[in-house]
């Protein structure tokens, strides 16, 4: 082993349990470990330039990072107070998982009907986020007409998710055969 690895492991030897203990005093057990552990990455990664003595110098690395988590930890907080204070009990009875399964199950069987091109202008602005001038530029198109392609593409998954929530209506998604000028009629 070479003279660094010796130093380091002479290090920890010496300091773990008391920067471990220093951590115990500020989070819980299970963070304190994470903490003392980030701290002697650290300490591993910087080797060079921990001075003697160590302690104070890992005390601060390891309080660095308690506030660093404390700060997360807090805005975690803030964020699920926030969440809570605009929740009320009915929102929460009204979240049903089985239904989001259905209308998510009915989302994608609204978008087996449709085109490819239907499907890819569809997805490129609204799972992938893209401008309609950037979609415009994946797909090979001006701007213009992708807004119509996608336009078209709307209307059509409107009057697939019609027909799939309301079969009755004798209505029959754009890609069956032979169907595409009568779902066009239609929707003019």
């Amino acid at each position: 082993m070479n003279d660094a690895h010796e130093r380091f492991t002479g290090l920890y030897d010496q300091y773990y349990r008391r920067v471990l203990r220093y951590a115990l005093q500020h989070a819980d057990p299970g963070s304190a470990e994470d903490v003392a552990s980030e701290t002697f990455l650290i300490a591993w990664r910087r080797r060079a330039e921990v001075p003697q003595p160590s302690l104070p110098w890992l005390l601060v690395v390891a309080r660095n990072l308690l506030l660093q988590e404390f700060g997360l930890a807090s805005r975690q907080r803030r964020i699920a107070d926030r969440i809570r204070a605009f929740t009320t009990d009915d929102d929460l009875k009204a979240w049903d998982a089985g239904e989001h399964v259905v209308t998510r199950a009915a989302a994608l069987e609204a978008l087996a009907t449709l085109s490819d091109s239907d499907v890819e202008a569809l997805t490129l602005v609204t799972w992938h986020d893209l401008s309609v001038a950037d979609a415009a530029a994946v797909v090979g198109c001006t701007p213009h007409a992708f807004t119509v392609r996608l336009h078209r593409a709307r209307k059509r998954l409107t009057n697939a998710l019609r027909f799939i929530d309301n079969p009755s209506e004798g209505r029959v998604p754009a890609s069956h055969p032979g169907t595409a000028h009568s779902v066009i009629k239609e929707q003019t």
